[in-house]
């Protein structure tokens, strides 16, 4: 039984982009999970057999290198970010009941808001070379 198909498609304007980071040398499969399609799709612009008319993306239109985050980080990072926001209410309520505590509130969410940054840092951090 096969999945359901993603309904993820590539426009002229991708296809142009895959171009581009094809040329900067980014792995297939980085590409692929930018866009969100199997690898297969950026195999058939980067054989032509797909977009062939279509022009390469200039370096500033091309995002940065992969790899890219993968689900279960991504996952991580939005709950890190929740939590946070969680902490943002939180912060804030106590600044309204009191206002002389709202330099402590602001010092707690700072705090938050760096520990959510942080898992989001780790969930995009490169591979060491």
């Amino acid at each position: 039984m096969r999945a359901p198909e993603s309904g993820i498609s590539l426009s002229a304007a991708d296809a142009a982009i895959v171009k581009g980071m094809i040329l900067r040398g980014d792995r297939q499969h980085d590409i692929a999970a930018w866009f969100g399609v199997n690898g297969g799709r950026i195999g058939d612009i980067s054989t032509s057999k797909t977009f062939a008319e279509v022009p390469v993306a200039s370096g500033d239109k091309l995002p940065p290198p992969g790899p890219y985050i993968i689900g279960r980080h991504a996952q991580e990072a939005v709950t890190a970010l929740e939590a946070a926001a969680g902490d943002a209410k939180a912060m804030l309520e106590l600044a309204e009941e009191d206002p002389g505590l709202a330099i402590q509130a602001l010092k707690m969410l700072s705090e938050a808001l760096d520990s959510a940054l942080g898992s989001i840092g780790k969930a995009t951090a490169r591979p060491a070379d």
